[in-house]
């Protein structure tokens, strides 16, 4: 997209086939609506203009949000969506109604917007717009001219919130202050060129995650600590921090490039030896040597620098940590306001009293009911004792022929059999003997005595 130092540059090329919707090269009747400029007023045709708008607005954020940029012009749109020859007629209403819907932004009331010190010396690297753009908002006209700069919103945020990422993830976030010229380095593959970094600083700051400063002619910016909280103000403190930091930088610097000068000495005194020169060879060694005790004076310089800012460092660690431990002892403060050991004791009795009232509950649903009849345990034991003794004194009633019936009657071994003599015997089996032969004795007849027949 366009910048002021891409201005002499070719124009943006058209958007890659693949990334357009199908009907852009199936459709001829499709595209050539699509292609036709809006009509003066939604209410003459609410289908076709929905249906143009539909189609247009997406793509243009599509097509931003594929390119990289947060800054947009009609004219690149155009030029972008070229097909065979022809340009949508229609992208200015498309851009009007974005800038309507808040999902684009003029890049100058974006920056407007921002309440922010740095505006002063950042509005420079901005390019202010031509008169007939002011008399037109002044006027009313809300036409978007083909030159004016417009910012996607949804995609600026997205572009901070990468950049700030981008920071957390960096050796720079070992402090919150950070040269703006180092940041910009860092940030140079995310924004493709000042305006666009500058932009997401200006919403980074709308967010209250950056606040930039300018100390000693330099611009430095500090960040919040964490992905939610609100940065402060810069301080003395950070200033100070932010300076021990440069001073270790440039002790750094200093020191690679002695170690050069020092190694560079050493290879003038091996040659001047070679070529026999010995005297030149001494004064080589004698500036290598010179050279070295200013490293070691410089390396005492800069452990002194860096035990300070390891102690600064954990300094903050430990006030973080203190921090921690006052907000969590005030909290538990707060949620241990009402209670007390009385609290807790009585209310783990009447937990206690609620829990034997179940068991009572319990014992007496899983009694039944005796429908009214209220029975003695101790009583029927002694019952059941009895029953059982009188079972082993009765004879049992086992099959037989009861009084009447036909069937014999047997008894038990408890009852003993009476003795019977032999002459009942002997008169037993002769009434056998007459009820086999068909004469049954009468009990009114004498008796006949017969003859045993042989």
């Amino acid at each position: 997209m366009w910048s002021p130092e891409r201005e002499a540059e070719a124009p943006a090329g058209r958007d890659s086939a693949g990334l357009l919707p199908p009907e852009w090269e199936e459709d001829e009747e499709r595209m050539s609506f699509l292609f036709s400029a809006f009509k003066r007023s939604r209410e003459v045709n609410s289908t076709d203009w929905d249906s143009k708008m539909g189609f247009w607005a997406p793509l243009v954020l599509s097509h931003s949000r594929r390119q990289g940029v947060v800054r947009l012009r009609l004219r690149d749109l155009q030029e972008a969506f070229q097909r065979k020859g022809s340009v949508p007629l229609g992208l200015a209403t498309v851009l009007q109604d974005l800038l309507r819907r808040g999902e684009l932004q003029r890049e100058s009331d974006f920056m407007a917007s921002v309440d922010s010190s740095w505006i002063s010396w950042g509005v420079g690297v901005f390019l202010l717009k031509p008169l007939k753009w002011t008399l037109s908002n002044m006027l009313g006209d809300n036409k978007v001219p083909a030159e004016e700069v417009l910012v996607a919103v949804e995609l600026l945020k997205e572009k901070a919130e990468e950049v700030y990422r981008l920071y957390q993830n960096s050796p720079l976030s070992s402090h919150p202050v950070v040269a703006l010229s180092e940041l910009s380095t860092l940030c140079a593959g995310s924004c493709p060129d000042e305006r666009t970094f500058y932009l997401v600083l200006l919403q980074l700051q709308k967010e209250k995650r950056v606040t930039v400063l300018e100390q000693n002619g330099e611009k430095i910016v500090k960040f919040a600590r964490g992905p939610h909280a609100k940065v402060s103000p810069v301080n003395d403190v950070d200033v100070g921090v932010y300076q021990l930091m440069q001073s270790e930088q440039l002790l750094s610097r200093k020191v690679e490039s002695l170690s050069q000068e020092a190694e560079r000495c050493k290879e003038d005194a091996r040659r001047a030896c070679r070529a026999g020169k010995k005297q030149l060879a001494l004064r080589s060694l004698k500036s290598k040597q010179r050279t070295e005790k200013r490293i070691e004076a410089l390396h005492a310089k800069l452990d002194t620098v860096q035990g300070i800012l390891d102690r600064i460092y954990a300094s903050q660690t430990d006030q973080m940590v203190f921090n921690a431990y006052q907000a969590g002892v005030g909290a538990l403060k707060l949620s241990m306001k009402d209670v007390t050991v009385e609290k807790a004791e009585s209310l783990v009795d009447q937990i206690q009293e609620l829990c034997d009232t179940q068991d009572e509950v319990s014992q007496t649903l899983a009694g039944g009911v005796t429908n009214g009849l209220d029975f003695d345990s101790e009583e029927l034991e002694k019952e059941l004792d009895i029953l059982l003794q009188d079972t082993t004194k009765e004879p049992l009633d086992l099959p037989g022929r009861h009084i009447g019936s036909a069937c014999p009657t047997f008894y038990t071994n408890s009852v003993p059999n009476p003795r019977i003599s032999d002459a009942e015997l002997e008169a037993e089996l002769e009434k056998l003997s007459l009820s086999e032969g068909g004469l049954v004795p009468s009990s009114k007849s004498p008796k006949r005595q017969l003859e045993p027949t042989l």
